[in-house]
């Protein structure tokens, strides 16, 4: 059997929205902008460690644009790029899809 390529468009998609969290964190972002603080509130069971972790790794895939204001303390946003926007439909699939498959798990009563 044949190995996906890397350039598959559904590869790809899977990528973008690959890892613990990560549609968690777009999802929050798909509203606009947000700092750091704002995204530790909306996701409180996410560690800093691990928001810090998936931000760059979005900000690396072209997903995410991070904007550092000077003043003290520096404030920092996080802004969905078009790519990241893009995404919306695909997270909305793949929650139909998500809630799809556990309807299907739930024994019929």
């Amino acid at each position: 059997m044949a190995r996906p390529e890397p350039d598959c468009p559904v590869e790809v998609a899977l990528a973008a929205v690959s890892g613990r969290w990560t549609t968690l964190v777009l999802r929050e972002l798909m509203g606009g902008p947000l700092g750091f603080s704002e995204l530790r509130e909306r996701l409180p069971e996410l560690s800093a460690k691990v928001l810090s972790q998936r931000l760059r790794e979005l900000c690396e895939r072209g997903l995410v644009t991070v904007e550092r204001r000077r003043g003290f303390p520096v404030r920092t946003s996080y802004t969905l790029t078009g790519a990241g926007r893009a995404l919306r439909p695909l997270l909305i699939e793949l929650y139909a899809t998500g809630e799809a498959l556990l309807a299907a798990d739930r024994p019929q009563v």
